[in-house]
């Protein structure tokens, strides 16, 4: 199981971004997403985590409304569309996945990809 994510990057506060996360050795459809952030100095935080089967979505109270999330079953690729992006929102962001969905704690997640840095500019 591998994670690739990408899409980072330095935007205006205000501004959209759309973060990929490409996956193999196991299909997306069928496996918990979550996606996490860590900014300088904090803890890693979920921002959004999904289930496999019936969608069910747990998002962080500070994205709610802005951040989406959605699944391409032919390319194997997870999104998360990150919009109205604030400063607040600067940080490294992981996806991570499990085959079992528990909630979005890290400890939910077996494999995680690389991090990528979305930094939101005032």
């Amino acid at each position: 199981v591998q994670l690739q994510a990408s899409g980072g990057g330095s935007v205006q506060a205000g501004g959209s971004l759309r973060l990929s996360c490409v996956a193999s050795g196991f299909t997306v459809a069928d496996y918990a997403i979550g996606w996490f952030r860590q900014a300088p100095g904090k803890e890693r935080e979920g921002v959004l985590c999904q289930g496999s089967s019936d969608g069910h979505t747990i998002f962080a109270d500070a994205v709610k409304g802005r951040f989406i999330i959605s699944r391409d079953k032919q390319t194997n690729i997870v999104y998360l569309q990150m919009n109205n992006l604030k400063p607040s929102d600067t940080a490294v962001y992981y996806c991570a996945a499990d085959p079992i969905y528990a909630g979005c704690s890290g400890e939910d997640y077996a494999f995680w990809g690389q991090g990528t840095q979305v930094t939101v500019s005032s």
